[in-house]
């Protein structure tokens, strides 16, 4: 019988036979062709692309979703200022200026100041040699900012202010409706906004020279961070609330509550909440610290508070005694009006707590934020008739009535909004024509 030829072994680079792999013991043999690893990646060309494509329809997806929620946003902020504007012009009194020195009528005096000027050396004194208010009294951001913008359009201070109001008031305006769209959906969502901007008594307020629309934007921006756990963002945004307005010690106390169901839920302490909880608190402290220093006086900044505008912590006893005189007392309609709404935004604020609505994942933060600024606005002795713009801030007393008219139909709801824009920007535009001292 014929014996097997063998074959010889196929020679090497050196010339020397090439060992044959399967001839030694856990080599692998040659690998057929197509079988290695990089035949493997190339046998799914598509992988890549599809990972391409999945990312850039998410992308895609995402921006949809943007500017699909950016039509009641921008709806809601061009009604509402075409609304306070054609209020503000009809009520106006030709004497008393015109609309542009009606919006920066006030406390918007004492921020242009500031973006002109800086802020002054020592105390005030009248001639008699009684200490009195100044501009060390209002906080530093807004001003700054405002100065930034009419140094930039190459526009005056007053416009500058306004500028950054409205700009401010439009981020704001977004925030809180991602914010209520995470929580209860767009419909909501879409009547938080009217009723932010246009139907609550002071939402004139956020087209002023004042700080209201910037520390909005701030404060909605730190707690949409805290629902995304983006911890260090929302404690900067707190802490420039915080350079913003002094309420924003409403917003490090809810920056600390989501950090505290953060550290509840996972069962651990991560350093990021703590650090954003602390840098929330900084704001405030740090210019007060300031204030004291250029004064001399750690009590510098609630000197002139007290002196300027009665300003002091009080746990709301002087609020408390001016409702019984003007709901039994009074006869005008500025005493009257602020009695009866802080009353409702108070009924409102605690139906937000008791409602369906607290049992709502992720509200407590906010919930806690607008409670403070609540306590916060009625616990100080100052004028009652300031009350309802520190409340426009708040947010949380709106979302009641909100979901009430998500939940009703479509006409019902759009006149009940309709009517509740109509009564805000004229009572807005009331206070700012005919009350003649401060809002």
């Amino acid at each position: 019988m014929p014996q097997p030829t063998a074959t010889a072994p196929e020679a090497g680079p050196s010339g020397l036979p090439r060992p044959s792999a399967p001839g030694r013991p856990g080599t692998p043999g040659p690998r057929p062709a197509g079988q290695g690893p990089r035949a493997r990646r190339r046998r799914t060309p598509g992988r890549g692309r599809g990972r391409t494509a999945a990312r850039a329809a998410a992308v895609r997806a995402s921006a949809g979703a943007a500017v699909r929620a950016a039509g009641p946003v921008l709806a809601a902020y061009a009604a509402s200022t075409a609304l306070h504007l054609a209020m503000l012009a009809l009520l106006r009194r030709p004497a008393r200026g015109s609309v542009q020195d009606h919006l920066l009528s006030w406390d918007a005096r004492h921020f242009l100041s500031i973006a002109a000027d800086g802020y002054p050396d020592g105390f005030s004194r009248t001639p008699d040699g009684e200490l009195t208010g100044n501009e060390l009294a209002f906080l530093p951001l807004y001003p700054l900012v405002s100065r930034a913008a009419s140094a930039v359009l190459g526009a005056s201070a007053g416009a500058g202010a306004l500028v950054v109001a409205h700009l401010a008031l439009l981020a704001a305006l977004f925030a809180v409706h991602r914010l209520v769209l995470g929580l209860y959906g767009p419909r909501t969502a879409a009547f938080a906004v009217v009723l932010l901007c246009a139907a609550q008594p002071m939402g004139i307020v956020f087209a002023m020279g004042y700080s209201e629309s910037l520390f909005l934007a701030l404060a909605a921006g730190a707690l949409l961070a805290c629902r995304r756990e983006a911890w260090l963002t929302a404690g900067a945004l707190g802490c420039l609330a915080g350079l913003t307005r002094p309420t924003a010690a409403a917003v490090a106390l809810a920056v600390a509550v989501a950090a505290v169901q953060s550290a509840a839920a996972g069962r651990r302490v991560r350093w990021r909440p703590v650090a954003g909880s602390a840098l929330a608190c900084l704001g405030t402290p740090l210019y007060l610290l300031w204030v004291g220093d250029r004064l001399g006086r750690w009590d510098a900044w609630f000197r002139i508070q007290q002196a300027g505008w009665g300003t002091h912590w009080d746990a709301g006893a002087r609020f408390a005694g001016f409702l019984p005189d003007a709901l039994v007392r009074e006869t005008g309609w500025v005493p009257v009006s602020t009695a009866v709404l802080v009353l409702g935004v108070i009924l409102l604020t605690a139906a937000a707590w008791r409602g369906p609505g607290r049992c709502v994942p992720g509200v407590l933060p906010l919930a806690v934020y607008g409670t403070a600024v609540v306590v916060l606005a009625l616990g100080q002795s100052n004028y009652y008739h300031c009350k309802l713009r520190m409340l426009a801030p708040a947010v949380l007393f709106l979302l009641p009535p909100a979901r009430a008219l998500a939940a009703a139909r479509p006409r019902t709801a759009a006149a009940a909004a309709g009517g509740a824009a109509l009564f805000g920007t004229w009572y807005g535009a009331s206070m700012l024509a005919t009350w003649p001292y401060a809002v």
